[in-house]
């Protein structure tokens, strides 16, 4: 519980620190502020999809239906960060760009990386019979993963694109944007604090229905 609050007030200074802490980043203007909500609900919905496959490894080597119900809340999980980065990014692109969404290389890897996933659910929903569900969704899990590396950090550098690389930055920039980068620090460890808080709530629900399902079974 406590460090739920600390969690809370975390991410409450994280929000008033990237207005009125957090200057204005060189070359993007006051837009550039939503950077440190952007990259971090990005590699947060990397890491929940890595968990997502090390679950499924995880089940097709022990058979643990519980590791599968784990892989089911990463995937998702990571679905809603992924959802997350998405927006704010469009939020970007219209500040940046003058329209929301325009089919760059970002946001076209990204709309494939959804789609992805969401074949991941349509594929759980469809099959009733337990086992057969958690082999092949483990199976998909393992293979969808297979593609973020490239849907996230290879195809966007590949082919042209007006996202800006932080790879890319003047030195003069990084040096002026100081308290941009303690923002960001905090912003990411922030996000990852929530990521394992959602997880631990989603966990704690998820026994607690397999507990009354084997009740009435039994």
């Amino acid at each position: 519980m406590i460090w739920q609050i600390i969690l809370g007030i975390w991410m409450t200074v994280v929000i008033v620190a990237s207005f009125l802490y957090m200057p204005a980043t060189q070359g993007l203007g006051e837009t550039g502020r939503i950077i440190v909500y952007h990259v971090p609900a990005a590699w947060i919905a990397v890491l929940a999809y890595l968990m997502a496959m090390v679950n499924a490894i995880g089940y097709l080597r022990k058979k643990d239906i519980r590791l599968d119900r784990q892989a089911q809340i990463n995937a998702e999980l990571g679905t809603i960060f992924c959802i997350l980065a998405t927006v704010t990014g469009a939020i970007w692109s219209k500040g940046a760009w003058g329209w929301y969404w325009n089919w760059d290389p970002r946001q076209t890897s990204i709309f494939v990386l959804l789609l992805i996933y969401g074949a991941y659910f349509v594929l759980r929903s469809s099959i009733t019979d337990s086992d057969t569900r958690a082999r092949l969704s483990a199976v998909y899990a393992i293979l969808a993963f297979i593609t973020v590396p490239f849907l996230v950090f290879v195809i966007p550098r590949v082919y042209s694109s007006l996202h800006p690389d932080l790879i890319n930055i003047p030195q003069r920039s990084l040096d002026m944007d100081r308290k941009m980068l303690h923002v960001f620090l905090s912003s990411l460890a922030g996000f990852t604090g929530l990521y394992v808080w959602m997880y631990k709530v989603q966990m704690r629900l998820e026994n607690l229905l397999y507990k009354q399902a084997m009740k009435r079974e039994g």
